[in-house]
């Protein structure tokens, strides 16, 4: 029997434990967080900063948006996580009108609290871990690499099913067009990466988001039946309606594919409430439905990239691929941290490329979702620029 009087033996705190898994141990760095010195410096131009670091749309969210969710904005019961068949089915149509898939149901389609909510979390949703891999591509959004790490899985980069060997990864992300280079993959390339997937059991995701985003080439889903041979097994599409439609502020999303994984989806989303509340689908219905504001914002980016494409060739920057998505992968075959250093000391701010990867390390991207005020301020400072 223990003496009263003696000390109880010491035992660690419920936060020194989960201070030995805490999150800087299982997760790369915020990569944002290491721009707030040359931000700082970006910021005391006299003109102020031109930021162009983030994708963030400025334009005002489309009326068909607005209108639609101020009528649903009487929603006091719980909405299905599956999202309504009026929303579903909405997504399934545009897909079909906008980007020539067919043969997908609604059964096929889920709703996302906005996409990188969904990519996070989809490694850890699809019951993978400690023994699985998943392959990101060389120059990647880093939360396809956050998601797999949290979920204990390793991750191999690679951009070649070639180099990848026999290998039989559990997951595979594929993103065209790219976030940050603006690459769209070519047919041949899906085609092979998907028969190679097909063949290993490789669950393939492609990262869509940009789809609609297209200058110089015109990108194709994976889901489109020139590339998957008219099925959709195996294979997941995630899209987004931050870009298109200037909705990021509303976090809405969906993922489509082969109904069986999203069946797996849907059910661990409802276990955890992962809910898109009711006005939101209903405005994301709208959206979806409505072409118009999205050919007049994509005329609004068109004229913005320009401006900075041009003024970027004329300051000494050479642009590589950039054919689609929001950004022009911009360098001037030097440190990607010494071009951003210059860039603030004229009052812009870039994201180095090295963010997205060891194969960004001599990139910038050079978002154009700024207000065609500050494009056009960076134009002229980016004239003088040495």
């Amino acid at each position: 029997m223990l003496d009263p009087t003696s000390s109880a033996p010491s035992r660690p705190s419920a936060a020194a434990r989960l201070s030995s898994r805490a999150v800087s141990r299982r997760l790369p760095d915020f990569p944002w967080d290491s721009l707030a010195e040359v931000k700082a410096v970006a910021a005391a131009h006299p003109d102020g900063i031109v930021d162009l670091s983030i994708g963030t749309p400025v334009d005002s969210s489309p009326l068909v948006a607005q209108t639609a969710l101020a009528a649903a904005a009487d929603a006091p019961g719980y909405p299905l996580t599956v999202g309504t068949p009026a929303l579903r089915r909405a997504a399934v149509d545009w897909l079909a009108r906008r980007h020539g898939v067919n043969g997908l149901g609604v059964d096929g389609v889920i709703p996302a609290i906005g996409s990188k909510e969904l990519i996070g979390a989809m490694a850890l949703h699809l019951g993978l871990g400690p023994g699985d891999t998943v392959v990101i591509p060389e120059l990647a959004y880093p939360t396809y690499e956050v998601g797999a790490r949290l979920a204990g899985c390793d991750v191999v980069v690679s951009d070649s099913t070639v180099a990848l060997g026999p290998s039989s990864p559990a997951l595979m992300w594929i993103n065209s067009p790219s976030n940050p280079s603006g690459r769209v993959l070519g047919a041949d390339h899906l085609r092979k990466t998907l028969a190679w997937a097909r063949e290993r059991g490789v669950l393939l995701i492609s990262d869509e988001c940009y789809l609609d985003c297209a200058w110089e080439a015109t990108p194709q889903s994976i889901l489109h039946p020139d590339i998957n041979g008219g099925s959709h097994e195996g294979i997941l599409a995630v899209h987004s309606l931050s870009k298109r439609s200037n909705l990021a502020g509303y976090r809405a999303a969906f993922v489509a594919g082969d109904p069986a994984i999203v069946k797996e989806l849907l059910e661990v989303r409802k276990n955890l409430g992962l809910i898109m509340p009711a006005p939101i689908q209903h405005a994301m219905k709208a959206t979806l439905d409505d072409d118009a504001h999205a050919d007049a914002q994509h005329a609004s980016y068109a004229a913005r990239r320009a401006v900075l494409r041009d003024a970027l060739l004329a300051a000494g920057f050479r642009i590589d691929h950039s054919e689609a998505a929001l950004y022009l992968w911009a360098t001037r075959d030097e440190p990607a941290l010494d071009t951003v250093a210059a860039l603030a000391e004229i009052g812009v701010l870039v994201a180095p490329g090295s963010f997205y990867g060891a194969a960004g390390a001599r990139h910038v991207r050079v978002a154009f979702t700024a207000t065609d005020e500050r494009v056009a301020a960076a134009a002229q400072r980016l004239a003088s620029f040495a």
